[in-house]
This record gives structure tokens, C-alpha cells and sequence, in this order.
């Protein structure tokens, strides 16, 4: 596919140098041909991260596409770089927290106003994303489609929580409420990471 787009590219500048009003022809081309050069080089370098991050978590690249596919459907349901939640706060196709955004953009040098960008969104993701593997593998939890979910929705440290039965916050508690449908949010204190991973886990099967 990559190959089509190069040839596509750089036939918009040999069809114009045959032609009369040459000069016009290039004008007219030469945004095309910039926009699929950024295109190209947007696609591979997602690739490229994204096939990182699988050798990272001991998953193939095809095994992590399919998480991170699945992890945007839950988040943000039809994958927009512009939904909010307006409870939470949380913004963008993977629905990061304002907080967490502005500490990863500092991290990665991204300006604050600008980690809205589905460019900088993205970079943010795949920062994170690469944060809770490596959470996890200290952590000695089996990476999967499930536990990457939890590490993103409850944070690295919330999900260690519950995997590991340890005392419920209040903060905590309350997250994990959010997180379950209507009718699974009054469970009783005792049976709510319980109850909360056997519902995710069947999510994620």
C-alpha cells in the first residue's frame, strides 16, 4: 500500500513536466504530494511504535493492534479525538485525564495547549501505554488485552490494587464503580474487584 502511494506521489510531478502550464500543474500537485508524504510517514512511524510496544509486552504487533482497537472502542466508543466525558473529564479517543495528559506532555515536551492534537494525543497513548506494560511486568501480572485495559482505566497502580486484593481507597472504590454498568455499581464493598475484573475480563476475552 505504502509502495502504491509513492508511485502515486511522484507521478502527480512527471504527468505536470509533459504537459503545457507546467508551472500551474505543480502548484495545483505539490499539496497533494505533501499530504501524502506526511500520511506516509505518520502510518509507519505508528507502526513502528506500536510493533515496539508489542515486542515489549510479549505480544505480536497483530495481538496489540487488536487491544488498542478494542481499549478505543470502550474509552471513546467511535474512536474521536474530540469526546469528553463530561463527568470525569476525561478527553479524546483513549480518555485521558486533563492531569495525566499535562504530566505526560511535559514529559514528552509537548506543550500544554496542544496535547489535544490527535497527533500529540496519540503520543501521549503510546507513552502511557508503554508505562503500564512495564508496570505490570514489574509487577508480575500476565499482560493481556484485559489487564492493559485495567492499567489504562484504574492506572497502573489502581489495577495493581485489585489484582493483588489489597485495601480498597475510597478513590479507588469510587473508580471502580464508574467503571461498571448501572446495575453492577451497588455490589457490596466486599465483592466490587471481584465483581469488576470478572466483568472486564469477560469484556476482553
Amino acid at each position: 500500500m505504502y509502495t502504491a502511494i509513492i508511485l502515486f506521489a511522484a507521478g502527480l510531478f512527471i504527468i505536470p513536466s509533459c504537459l503545457t502550464g507546467r508551472s500551474k500543474l505543480k502548484i495545483f500537485f505539490q499539496p497533494t504530494l505533501a499530504l501524502l508524504a506526511v500520511l506516509f510517514l505518520t502510518a509507519t512511524t505508528a507502526e513502528a511504535s506500536y510493533e515496539k510496544l508489542a515486542k515489549h509486552a510479549g505480544l505480536s504487533n497483530t495481538e496489540m493492534k487488536k487491544i488498542v482497537k478494542k481499549l478505543v472502542k470502550v474509552e471513546s466508543t467511535t474512536g474521536s479525538y474530540h469526546t469528553k466525558n463530561r463527568k470525569s473529564g476525561a478527553y479524546g479517543r483513549y480518555q485521558i485525564m486533563p492531569k495525566t495528559a499535562t504530566a505526560y506532555a511535559k514529559k514528552l515536551k509537548i506543550p500544554k495547549s496542544k496535547w489535544k492534537t490527535p497527533h500529540n494525543q496519540d503520543k501521549i497513548f503510546e507513552a502511557i501505554l508503554k508505562d503500564n506494560i512495564q508496570s505490570l511486568k514489574r509487577n508480575k501480572i500476565k499482560i493481556s488485552a484485559f489487564s492493559i485495559y485495567g492499567a489504562h482505566q484504574q492506572g497502573a497502580g489502581g489495577f495493581n490494587a485489585i489484582v493483588k486484593n489489597k485495601k480498597l481507597t475510597k478513590k479507588l472504590e469510587r473508580n471502580i464503580r464508574h467503571n461498571l454498568p448501572k446495575k453492577l455499581r451497588l455490589t457490596s464493598r466486599s465483592n466490587l474487584k471481584r465483581t469488576w475484573m470478572k466483568y472486564w475480563k469477560k469484556k476482553f476475552a
